[in-house]
């Protein structure tokens, strides 16, 4: 099989595992990362999609009948310095099925990253994803190399591991998650006392949950995601909508909606970054809203908050606005320190007027539109403006 073809099978296999990328592929082996703030194009590929185990939702389980292929060490590290080189991408993420057995898996990786860091003076962004089950001297190691790890949890309850992934266990994931956590915590006390701390993926670890194949609310889920942040201070949870790919009693035979998907993803950055709790968003109710973001259905249930002077509102005030984000709020708050605020100017700064027109006023004045009519909440594929 020719490197081409391998590359081919590999960059297909891989995309699957969501808990690297964001928005449209630059080409088909190509994906964004966020990284250090700012989107990064990335070699997104599997070491080999030979796996050992039979995991029910997955493209590369041993009993499909798919055409398998392994990359070596050394095939891995010339495609990503190559790449580089034609500036195609500007990082790695290596992700694998399990081969022979999870800690021989691992190595394969950690030699991938070790060869690029110390003999190919490979500058550039990589993300290794930690098998589950690995060895905890194996997981420190990853992260001497990597940028950044993850883990998949996939699952929230230990009956769907032992129903969906009947090799793995849920403390085989657990355990490198704990240990990824440990050692990030270690390097960033240490980095603020001392000027040269050997770096411990810097830029923390991320996880995956798969949605919709198993019955749980989306408040379920956000608690536990909730609760995954605060114990393993992770940077990251992506929600992976469930894709059947596979005929199997044990799954639904309809692929989750990407909306549902999307939903929760501005439902966590509400939590996170807004100062939303989640008693506030679920209101009583399991699962979100498809015809509604969060934020919005929230401001219309509660009318006594608004409308909002925005000349004079606090910045945790703003950020309760439908269509003003953070750093909308920044721009208000901005503008208003130039004596510049008014509706011509927000219109000037890029702020969605659509969203937040009828939850605004500005010195007691409202906003007058003399355009045709425009729907007040629009879905978006490209991002959380909130």
């Amino acid at each position: 099989m020719t490197l081409e073809e391998k590359l081919s099978i590999l960059s297909a296999a891989a995309k699957y595992d969501v808990s690297c990328s964001f928005g449209e592929r630059k080409k088909d082996f190509v994906y964004y990362s966020v990284a250090n703030g700012r989107y990064v194009p990335i070699l997104k590929i599997l070491f080999s999609n030979a796996c050992i185990y039979d995991c029910a939702y997955c493209i590369n389980r041993k009993s499909n009948n798919i055409k398998r292929a392994s990359f070596t060490v050394d095939e891995v590290v010339k495609l990503t310095v190559d790449f580089y080189k034609r500036n195609y991408i500007e990082g790695l993420f290596l992700s694998s099925a399990i081969i022979k057995d999870p800690n021989y898996t691992m190595e394969q990786l950690i030699k991938v990253a070790k060869k690029l860091r110390e003999e190919e003076k490979f500058p550039g962004y990589i993300h290794l994803k930690i098998v589950p089950g690995t060895d905890e001297t194996l997981v420190e190691k990853a992260g001497i190399y990597a940028d950044r790890v993850s883990i998949n949890v996939e699952f929230l309850k230990k009956d769907a591991f032992f129903n969906l992934t009947p090799e793995k266990k849920p403390e085989a994931i657990q355990k490198p998650l704990r240990t990824c956590s440990i050692k990030y915590l270690q390097y960033i006390e240490e980095k603020k006392k001392y000027s040269h701390v050997k770096p411990y993926s810097p830029l923390g670890q991320t996880t995956q949950i798969i949605v919709g194949a198993t019955n749980e609310s989306d408040k379920k889920i956000i608690e536990f995601s909730s609760k995954l942040y605060k114990i393993y201070k992770l940077k990251r949870v992506y929600y992976s909508g469930y894709i059947a790919i596979n005929k199997d009693k044990r799954l639904p035979q309809k692929s989750e909606s990407s909306l549902r998907e999307h939903r929760l993803y501005q439902t966590d950055f509400l939590i996170r970054f807004y100062n939303y709790s989640i008693e506030e968003i679920f209101d009583n109710c399991e699962n979100l809203d498809l015809n509604i973001d969060p934020k919005s259905l929230w401001a219309l249930k509660h009318p006594e908050f608004f409308p909002i002077d925005i000349s004079k509102a606090t910045f945790d005030e703003l950020i309760r606005i439908p269509g003003i984000g953070l750093k909308s709020a920044q721009k208000i708050i901005m503008l208003r320190k130039h004596g510049i605020l008014n509706f011509e100017t927000l219109k000037k700064a890029g702020i969605s007027l659509k969203k937040a027109k009828n939850f605004i006023t500005i010195k007691g004045k409202k906003f007058k539109d003399s355009k045709a009519y425009m729907p007040l909440f629009e879905f978006s594929q490209n991002g959380w403006d909130l």
